[in-house]
């Protein structure tokens, strides 16, 4: 019986918070309740591993994933994995991301002899997509990813390739189309034609202008792709790039004062069709004084 009133007088004083109770099994057992007692979903509050605070843009683990894939599936066969190129390849370093996004966006790379572009949102070729071919000749078409895509693999290309120009501003808002047109029919008309749908050259033809938007248009300009020259300062001031840009979209629809535009094929065709008009007009009136004498 000793015993026992002692065992109760002693934790009766350690529930009571005397001397004898230890303060480390205080916040031992409050961990362990506090575990019990938290929600089911208190969990997934918690920052992911890997995330990124709050800040400054920087590439996410994702797109950086993502880009990095891309390019060493359809890109490092040609260009490497360090984008510095091999014999006739051109190197990446230092092109910019201008020169990525023209490119890519256009559909002129990456380079494949007999491709289709992709149909599905995801990053995969398309089928029965052959590997790159760094002989064949690039053509304009529908890009062959999507654009989240596009902008992950311009991302993931500059930090193994930095330098060079950055994708530019277009601003076409209160634009001169005047000096606009008066820069395009100076630099630039020479090839890509009055109009706008390209030309003939020695070799090879400059492609049409149709449909290339606004930042397509500055890239080629700045950036000069092959065997485009690139135009600086001194040909188009950059006050005036917006200028030449707003011009070459305003030739999707130009207006037509003097009527049919006969297909944009030039003044010495347009007179050819006019003479061959006449000429059956008045075939149609000799027939019919014939007739009528």
């Amino acid at each position: 019986m000793v015993r026992t009133k002692r065992g109760a007088e002693l934790s009766r004083r350690r529930f009571r918070g005397g001397r004898d109770f230890h303060p480390v099994l205080v916040v031992a057992v409050a961990a362990i309740v506090g575990t019990l007692g938290a929600r089911p979903g208190a969990a997934r509050a918690l920052p992911r591993p890997g995330a990124v605070a709050a800040g400054p843009a920087v590439v996410s683990d994702t797109g950086s994933s993502v880009g990095r894939e891309v390019f060493l599936r359809d890109c490092a066969v040609c260009h490497g994995a360090d984008a510095r190129g091999s014999g006739d390849v051109p190197s990446l370093q230092g092109v910019g991301e201008a020169a990525v996004d023209y490119w890519v966006s256009t559909g002129r790379m990456p380079l494949y002899a007999n491709t289709r572009p992709a149909k599905s949102p995801e990053n995969q070729p398309p089928p029965g997509q052959r590997l790159a071919d760094d002989t064949a000749e690039p053509h304009a078409g529908p890009p062959a990813y999507p654009p989240a895509v596009i902008q992950d693999l311009e991302a993931y290309i500059a930090t193994i390739a930095p330098g060079g120009p950055p994708i530019p501003r277009v601003n076409l808002a209160g634009t001169d189309l005047g000096a606009g047109g008066e820069l395009y029919r100076l630099q630039c008309a020479a090839c890509h034609s009055w109009s706008g749908v390209g030309g003939a050259l020695y070799q090879r033809a400059a492609p049409s202008l149709k449909g290339a938007t606004p930042t397509q248009i500055a890239e080629a300009i700045e950036t000069g792709p092959n065997p485009m020259p690139a135009f600086g300062p001194p040909a188009i001031p950059a006050n005036q790039l917006d200028d030449v840009v707003a011009y070459v979209r305003y030739l999707d629809h130009p207006e037509h004062p003097g009527g049919d535009p006969l297909w944009y094929i030039g003044p010495v065709a347009e007179g050819g069709i006019a003479i061959l008009i006449g000429l059956a007009a008045l075939l149609l009136i000799s027939r019919w004084i014939g007739d009528r004498s």
